[in-house]
């Protein structure tokens, strides 16, 4: 029951945002955006740091002063992968609408799904490889920790879940199309974490790179997409704020519940 739970939170935090569509009739205050969007930032990184990043760490003692190898492997390619998906896949950003990857003559909400697949994926990833490491009975990870990070995702997801499905409201929408879009745009957290799971299983000597692989992929899409946006413009300063607040609450969640 706890792995259902820790595979389906992510899911419902963005299933909860999108919900918003229907309480809140203009898009979100530009204060409020950005203050949501650096909060999230926030979550991630301390989730990429606490929960990624230190247990692969852990994983790798046993390598002595090669401990450092597997992590920066699983953090570049992380970061690589996430980079190549970028240049080549068809997809708009949800800020500016500025389309990127090769050309293509896709449809708009074609290109928005495909860049929230791109957003999401790492998340479940992240949540996959944390899950994955309980089940192989890794000292240094427990269904508490897993939980944690499911929830500090699920927390940021569901900003996220809003900032997503309200333009797509107030572009003309409806709010029915709206609410299923945003919420679709959370469905690939899920499957990465189930595709995570099953490698896990058969691939165990891979963890520590997993690990790292979701930290660096969670650590693009802040550095590449979530600071740029919540930064832009005016009320910068709030975003930070933002950020602040939301690092702190996912390192204490993790500190003292993990």
């Amino acid at each position: 029951m706890d792995i259902l739970i820790a595979i389906t939170l992510p899911f419902l935090g963005t299933t909860l945002g999108a919900l918003m569509v229907f309480f809140i009739k203009e898009e979100l205050d530009e204060r409020l955006e950005k203050t949501l969007l650096g909060f999230a930032s926030g979550v991630m990184v301390a989730a990429s740091v606490w929960s990624l990043l230190i247990p692969s760490m852990e994983l790798t003692q046993h390598l002595e002063k090669l401990s450092f190898l597997p992590v920066v492997i699983g953090l570049f390619a992380g970061f690589g992968v996430l980079l190549l998906i970028d240049e080549i896949v068809p997809h708009l950003h949800f800020k500016t609408g500025e389309v990127e990857g090769v050309k293509s003559g896709l449809k708009r909400d074609t290109m928005l799904m495909l860049a929230m697949t791109i957003h999401n994926f790492p998340e479940g990833a992240a949540a996959g490889a944390m899950i994955a490491g309980v089940l192989n009975n890794d000292a240094t990870m427990t269904m508490s920790s897993a939980l944690i990070l499911s929830l500090g995702i699920a927390i940021q997801n569901f900003p996220e879940g809003a900032v997503v499905a309200l333009p797509l409201k107030t572009e003309g929408g409806s709010s029915l199309k709206a609410f299923i879009m945003g919420t679709l745009s959370g469905i690939v957290e899920p499957i990465a974490a189930i595709m995570m799971i099953f490698f896990a299983k058969y691939m165990h000597g891979l963890l520590p790179y997993m690990l790292s692989f979701a930290a660096g992929a969670m650590l693009y899409v802040v550095v590449e997409e979530l600071i740029p946006e919540s930064n832009g413009g005016k009320h910068s300063n709030i975003a930070t704020i933002g950020f602040a607040l939301g690092f702190a609450i996912m390192m204490v969640l993790d500190i003292t519940l993990g």
